[in-house]
């Protein structure tokens, strides 16, 4: 009989812990994305400014700006159009460089946003609002600069 009543019990606190997970991973999966484009700006820059604060000390700019849980800074960003291109997901991507740069900004737009970026043109000095994914850097081994990379962009008037 007792026998009886701890498998009961068992099976209760079990099915319980599987709706209760199952309810948690419903929430998170359907958990509604950030609106970078009617939140704030946390920073307000310049393309140059940006780069060189990451090339002279990325440690202290990746505190700055980066964050682990996934909501880093959204950075406000002026520069000159570089060149405009697709990803594979068919959205533009801005580079912002100042002449003599060693590397720029990447701006990747959302498909809600690329008409936006559509009209830009290269040469034209624009203010691009995105969320920060990772810094500049130099690569040793390829001997290359890394740009900033900015997503979920939008271009400010």
């Amino acid at each position: 009989m007792k026998k009886k009543k701890i498998i009961k019990i068992v099976l209760l606190v079990g099915f319980a812990c599987i709706i209760i997970g199952g309810s948690f991973a419903y929430y998170l999966f359907n958990k509604p994305h950030r609106d970078v484009r009617s939140a704030k700006v946390d920073y307000t820059l310049n393309a140059t400014d940006l780069v060189t604060e990451y090339l002279t000390n990325p440690v202290l700019a990746n505190e700055k700006y980066l964050s682990d849980e996934g909501d880093s800074k959204i950075l406000s960003i002026s520069g000159k159009v570089h060149s405009i291109s697709l990803d594979l997901n068919n959205q533009q991507v801005v580079l912002l460089k100042g002449q003599g740069d060693k590397a720029g900004v990447s701006c990747t737009f959302t498909a809600t946003t690329n008409d936006h970026a559509s009209q830009l043109k290269v040469g034209q000095m624009v203010t691009v609002k995105g969320v920060i994914r990772s810094g500049a850097g130099y690569d040793k081994d390829l001997q290359l600069y890394e740009d900033v990379i900015l997503e979920k962009c939008d271009v400010i008037n």
